[in-house]
This record gives C-alpha cells, structure tokens and sequence, in this order.
C-alpha cells in the first residue's frame, strides 16, 4: 500500500480547503522542505535503491549469461520486478525530496503515479505475487513431479505485472487528489473503509504469501529429505552421476528461493505491525518506529541481488568469472607495464619499454 511508503502524517477527520472542499481521513505525500528524520530518511532510501538497482542489474546479466533465463524463467523475472522496484525507488524519493509544488494536469499525474508510490507498489506488489508464483512452481515439480508448459509460466509472469498494476493503480487513482499544490493519497469515505482496504492488502500480500510459503516449501522439504535417504541407499550401490548433480542442482535452488521468501516474511512484517497501529491509533507517535520498519522493508529488495550471488550457483559462477577475468587483466596490464629499474650511477633506465 502506498500508505506504507508516504509519509504519516494524517488529515483531520473533516478539513475544509480555501475552495470549501471537505477531506475524510489521507495521508499527504508531499515532502517536508525542512531537514529532518524524514529528510534523512529519504536519503537513506535513494543509496538503497541505487545498490539495489546496481545489484539487480548485475544479477540480472548474471542470469541471462549464464542461460538461466530459458531454465527459470520466474526467477529472471523475480529480479526484474525487483530491478524495476529498485528504479522507481530512487526516482519516487528524488522527486519527493525536491518539494514541488503540483499545478496542472503535470502535477496531478506526477501526484498519482510517483509521489503516491505508484508505480513503486506495482513493482513491488508484482515482485510479491511472482514470488508466491515461484513456491507454487516449485512445489508442483517436486512434490507432484510436474513441470509446467511454457505458456503457463510466461501467463504466470504477465499475471505477475498486470495483477500488480490491478491492485495497486486501482485504489490509488480513485482516492488521489492534489489541494493547494499538496498531493493527498487514501482519501477514504469513512475509517472503517479505510481499515477494510489495509486489511484485504495485508492478507492478500502477507497472509496469504506466508501461508504459501509455510505450506509448499514444508511439503518440499519433506519430499527432498525422503529423496536424500534413497539416494544415498543407491549410492551405495552406484547411482548416475549425472542424476545426483541434477538433484543436487533443483536442492540448490529452493533453498535459495526458500531463503529470499522467509527474508521477504521476516522484513516486511514490521512495517505492517506499525500501519496497523497507526490506523487504530491515529495520535500515537509512531513517526521513527515507521521509518525504521519501512527502511528494513525497502532493504529487503536490495538483500535478494546478494542472495541469489552467494546461493544460486549459476549466477555464483558468472560473476567469479567476471571477478577471475578483471584480475586476469589487472596482471596482464601489469606485466605489460614499463618498469623503472636502477642504472650505474644511480640513474634510472627504462626496460621493456617501446622506446
């Protein structure tokens, strides 16, 4: 929700604008021009979102070069989304810290889609349903030994994008609305409104995205230790190689799912926990507990680039390469390097140079 990224300060119940236009509950999205925590705050979200788009990035091309694009196709577009959320992060908080002041239809959509969060949501929405969508495929290739056709993975992966944007765009636009030059986001009729959206997001995105989670990767885990204790029986008896490094390979990669979903259950819940209080008590001063539980949530989509470098051996392999292959050059640059030795006298001569 874009609640969770704007500021909190909240409205009065019932205020009246210059052009007599009543306001029920919203939260204003629009920068403080004077330096402070939310300031600070904002700064710090900008050098996480650009490590974070620097990391995916990197990962990205990892990913691609390594052909893991055509095998795990989910998992390519799991570090897009994030990519993408990582992008509009430093371009969301950027333009919230120049403190515009909207006019015009400019100011509206500049409203809508950046400074409510937007767009930002959508990616990260997106990268949560693809996420769940991951733990689904999973679990059917190896609890049920299915795999799933191409066009039900890439239907999974635009259901991923568009579901997102459904969720998201929707509720945004119709309660969005820009007074005096301030951009105001969930302007609900009443509170119990208000409190019916906050609840269908955080059962739908959290709630249900861990009982996802519990329930696929436990019946995986099961089925991959049973799978263990026969393979190592058949290994006693000589099983294929290729066999044992295939299973070794699909082990490999649940974990490194499983670990990036308990991260996203464990860093985001904070940050519910403190929407909710803030929702049923609108007074309490909450505004340091907010940021903070907010800045673990943002540094989540920054954490799973350096998962997927250190637990996915595909991706591990690639950047090594690229590591082995800038020292190879650093040694060959220096090697070809004049080197400045000692003459009679105390002089310095020049050896091995192009003279």
């Amino acid at each position: 929700m874009t609640e969770e990224s704007s500021t909190t300060s909240q409205l009065s119940d019932a205020m009246t604008t210059e052009e007599e236009t009543t306001i029920t509950g919203g939260y204003s999205v629009t920068s403080s021009s004077s330096p402070g925590s939310e300031f600070y705050f904002h700064l710090a979200v900008i050098v996480i979102g650009v490590v974070g788009t620097a990391a995916n990035a990197l990962i990205l091309y990892a990913l691609v070069a390594s052909n893991q694009h055509k095998k795990h196709a989910l998992i390519v577009n799991q570090n897009a989304l994030d990519l993408f959320s990582c992008i509009f992060l430093v371009i969301t908080y950027t333009v919230r810290l120049c403190n515009i002041r909207l006019t015009g239809w400019i100011g509206y959509w500049l409203c809508v889609l950046i400074l409510t969060d937007n767009i930002l949501w959508c990616g990260i929405v997106g990268s949560t349903i693809n996420l769940a969508t991951i733990t689904i495929e999973r679990y059917i290739k190896v609890v049920h030994n299915i795999k799933l056709r191409n066009w039900m993975i890439y239907s999974a992966i635009a259901f991923a994008w568009i579901g997102s944007v459904v969720s998201v765009a929707i509720a945004v636009f119709l309660t969005s609305t820009v007074i005096n030059g301030v951009c105001y986001v969930y302007m609900f009729i009443n509170k119990s409104d208000e409190l019916i959206y906050f609840f269908w997001h955080f059962t739908s995105f959290y709630v249900v995205i861990l009982l996802i989670f519990i329930i696929c990767y436990g019946r995986i885990l099961l089925v991959i230790r049973r799978q263990a204790k026969i393979m190592s029986s058949h290994n006693a008896a000589g099983t294929s190689t290729a066999r044992t490094q295939s299973n070794q390979m699909q082990t490999n990669v649940i974990k490194t799912m499983a670990l990036v979903s308990g991260l996203f259950a464990l860093m985001w819940l904070p940050n519910h926990i403190c929407i909710l209080l803030i929702l049923l008590s609108p007074n309490s001063n909450l505004d340091s507990g907010y940021y903070v539980s907010l800045f673990i949530a943002f540094l989540y989509i920054c954490c799973n680039p350096f998962i997927y470098a250190t637990k996915f051996d595909p991706v591990k392999e690639i950047l090594l390469g690229m590591i082995r292959c800038k020292k190879t050059n650093v040694a060959c640059t220096e090697t070809n390097m004049v080197t400045l030795s000692s003459g009679p006298g105390g002089r310095a001569y020049v050896s091995g140079s192009n003279q």
